[in-house]
């Protein structure tokens, strides 16, 4: 596979690749001349292909997948293509709905694939109903359907802009992505600062894709990104909140936060850890790029990963911040709770973190006081506690980060293995060394109670 990439990009230009050009321009690379199989390729997706053939439509594979394919690397979703429009594809699949407002699409379900069908895109014409802008120039509608070339076109990087036809199995290219394959860069197709206007996720995708494949943004591509980057606040924050899970759930979590810090987007999507990054806090520094870690080897070993966890070390340099700045003013329990729901009112107004996250999320903060706390029964209590585990995994993280916090992972990594006598010992030894209590002062002895006097004798006794 490998042997087949690289003959495939020896050529010094692209169009001689198999000698041949379109009228519009396009390249067409022949099935010797690329690394894509079609054992390789969801059979869902080449169903649907073959299906929209059959009923008079073109159809290709197209996007990442292709991209993917063509990298050698193993793609989990597929797109495809279409001149079809979305109301003729519902009608050709039984299991199809069509999404989206902006731009609709189609989405068919086969077993348990879904895949993505969109008909190829027009150049939009501001003056039509099927095409608004906002003031910023940001696309609110875009229903304009094209041809295969203006699809090409209208796709955000040339990497992305490859089309798979199981006609002759050839790739299609033109925007020389097999180019930019070659030369590892990611580029923008068209303007890059009128593309991020139209669609501000754009400057996300960007670092995305930069980190998940290793490549290097094109410097054209690269220098609108610092300035645009306040256009994220007119994304809605749910659309925010899954491309941030995007961001972090795809394998390269810890290049894609550099990338984020290097062109300063944290201000626009984690504005209290911007705030405690940029004041020098650099436990939490450390305790995110640990998270970053952690999350790429769990991914990377098909190990679930919630974004509860993530977003509860996101935001934990907020947490602390927003702690220290209260803890004069209040208790210690109250500061805590205060700059728990400060920090999570102000990430809100970013992105729409559903309660399921963020209920796990504060948890996972609040065990870490309770963790200290292990006389009594305290520690089997906080033992049997559902949030636990994450908890715990939160700790040694805190640890590895490099915050000093007395053995206390060690003591919790040894209580959960040990023996009931064991653990009863344990807590045992903790109170003879003056062992912290749960956030109480020192109970107060009582001193022993005053005899209970008689009442005086009534006048006629």
């Amino acid at each position: 596979m490998l042997k087949r990439l690289l003959n495939l990009f020896t050529s010094k230009d692209s169009g001689k690749i198999s000698g041949q050009r379109t009228i519009d321009g396009a390249i067409y690379i022949p099935r010797d001349q690329h690394n894509i199989s079609r054992k390789n390729i969801s059979q869902a997706a080449i169903k649907i292909i073959k299906q929209l053939e059959e009923a008079g439509f073109a159809a290709y594979l197209v996007g990442g997948g292709v991209r993917d394919l063509l990298l050698g690397n193993h793609p989990k979703d597929f797109d495809v293509a279409t001149n079809a429009k979305p109301e003729e594809v519902k009608r050709l699949f039984r299991s199809a709905r069509i999404v989206g407002r902006r731009f609709q699409i189609v989405h068919v379900r086969m077993g348990r694939e879904v895949i993505e069908v969109t008909t190829f895109r027009g150049h939009h014409d501001d003056s039509t109903q099927h095409a608004a802008r906002s003031e910023d120039g940001m696309l609110l509608r875009d229903n304009v359907y094209g041809t295969l070339e203006t699809d090409a076109m209208r796709r955000d990087f040339t990497v992305n802009a490859l089309y798979y036809t199981l006609k002759d199995f050839s790739v299609i290219d033109y925007c020389k992505g097999m180019e930019d394959l070659k030369n590892r860069t990611l580029r923008m197709i068209g303007d890059p600062a009128t593309r991020y206007k139209e669609d501000p996720v754009r400057i996300l995708r960007a670092l995305r894709f930069a980190a998940k494949l290793g490549f290097t943004i094109e410097p054209k591509t690269a220098k609108p990104i610092r300035d645009l980057g306040s256009l994220l606040l007119n994304v809605s924050d749910a659309r925010l909140f899954e491309e941030v899970l995007k961001l972090f759930l795809g394998g390269s979590a810890t290049a894609t936060f550099n990338l984020l810090r290097e062109y300063d987007l944290l201000l626009h999507l984690l504005p209290g850890t911007d705030t405690a990054l940029k004041a020098g806090d650099s436990l939490g520094a450390n305790l995110i790029e640990h998270c970053m870690i952690n999350t790429d080897k769990r991914i990377r070993a098909d190990k679930t990963v919630t974004p509860a966890f993530i977003y509860a070390a996101l935001l934990w340099p907020a947490l602390q911040q927003q702690f220290t700045l209260l803890s004069g003013q209040m208790t210690p329990a109250q500061a805590w709770a205060q700059a728990g729901t400060n920090v999570i009112n102000q990430q809100l107004t970013r992105t729409a973190v559903p309660k399921r996250f963020l209920i796990p999320m504060r948890e996972i903060w609040d065990l870490q006081q309770r963790l200290p706390n292990r006389l009594g029964l305290r520690a089997l209590r906080t033992l049997d506690h559902p949030r636990f585990r994450a908890a715990y995994d939160f700790l040694l993280m805190r640890e590895a980060a490099g915050e000093s916090l007395d053995g206390l992972g060690v003591w919790w990594t040894n209580y959960q293995t040990a023996s009931d006598e064991d653990r009863e010992r344990m807590v045992k030894d903790l109170a003879k060394q003056g062992g912290p209590r749960a956030g109480n002062k020192p109970r107060r002895r009582r001193g022993p109670r005053k005899p209970k006097t008689d009442a005086p004798h009534s006048g006629n006794e």
